[in-house]
């Protein structure tokens, strides 16, 4: 336990590290808002092409690590839905508040996942985190933006808009660039590469900050049970699903514990933006982000150590 703290204990320090600089006003709240742009736009893209194109894609894993993110996302994202009903008779949860707990279940910090599954299994490690990337990225935001659009507009969501936002979602574009060059096996000029690794490592200390500088402890101070309920869904419940999955379709090894890994990481802040956007509670997806960066500080080397005494 102590091994895989001191490994995973420099991660989150930058998390907390980015909390502090931008409540303590040394870092504006303003200022943050052009770090996430340039390491949504850019840094983590180049690092999604370098990790990309330089990946042993051979063998099963890929393909395997594609079926698993699929088939972890589906059933949680069912099961919340399914709970709906449950949840507006004895609870009271409205629209806009299940809008926030479908997200905050659903949605994963790709940030998080890369700078721990780099830190613990190396390049080669961030290749399958990658891949999740290319599979996750498209199927969350697609369910997400029609759930908001059907359960909080009057007018239907439009395929074409969610079509051509998804065309120029820099992750996308990064995952799609970095496996044409792989796959079609296309000669990159050294120059490009070394601009690629330098641009890319400089995403995951920046990235890291930004997921700190997002966090609000005043929506977190007292946890509501919804919130509460995001948790039990997405911190117990999707890695659980996501070892089930694994194990199924004969993932091993890091592979398997790459892919749990991958969903025990807490939901990402890029949907309280939407909820602001779109008329859901953003102080409910607020309170469910923070809540859950914390409690990953303990449950994700609780993962690690569950997966790996394994042995699967």
């Amino acid at each position: 336990m102590i091994a895989v703290l001191s490994i995973l204990a420099p991660i989150f320090a930058l998390i907390g590290l980015g909390l502090w600089l931008r409540r303590s006003g040394r870092a504006p709240e303003e200022h943050w808002r052009t770090v996430e742009q340039i390491c949504y736009l850019l840094f983590f893209p180049a690092l999604l092409i370098s990790t990309l194109m330089d990946a042993d894609l051979g063998g099963g894993a890929v393909s395997d690590m594609a079926l698993t993110m699929v088939a972890t996302v589906v059933p949680i994202g069912g099961l919340v839905l399914a709970l709906r009903g449950v949840l507006y008779r004895y609870w009271g949860v409205e629209a806009p508040a299940f809008t926030s707990i479908f997200q905050a279940c659903t949605r994963w910090n790709g940030f998080v996942a890369l700078a721990i599954v780099i830190e613990l299994y190396g390049v080669e490690g961030g290749a399958l985190v990658a891949v999740a990337f290319a599979v996750m990225v498209p199927l969350i935001n697609i369910t997400n933006v029609v759930l908001l659009a059907s359960l909080l507009t009057d007018g239907r969501p439009d395929p074409i808009k969610i079509l051509q936002t998804l065309a120029k979602n820099p992750f996308i574009i990064g995952c799609t660039v970095g496996l044409a060059i792989n796959l079609l096996n296309v000669s990159v000029p050294h120059s490009v590469e070394t601009l690629l690794d330098l641009t890319g490592r400089a995403a995951l200390g920046l990235g890291l900050l930004a997921v700190g500088a997002g966090l609000r402890v005043r929506y977190a101070l007292k946890p509501s049970r919804e919130i509460w309920l995001t948790v039990a869904l997405k911190m117990i419940l999707w890695p659980l699903i996501a070892g089930l999955a694994a194990y199924a379709f004969g993932m091993t090894g890091a592979a398997f514990e790459i892919a749990v890994i991958c969903v025990a990481v807490p939901t990402a802040m890029n949907g309280f933006i939407l909820a602001r956007r779109m008329g859901g509670d953003a102080e409910l997806y607020a309170g469910a982000v923070t809540v859950q960066t914390a409690v990953a500080a303990l449950s994700i080397p609780l993962v690690v150590l569950l997966v790996r005494a394994l042995g699967v």
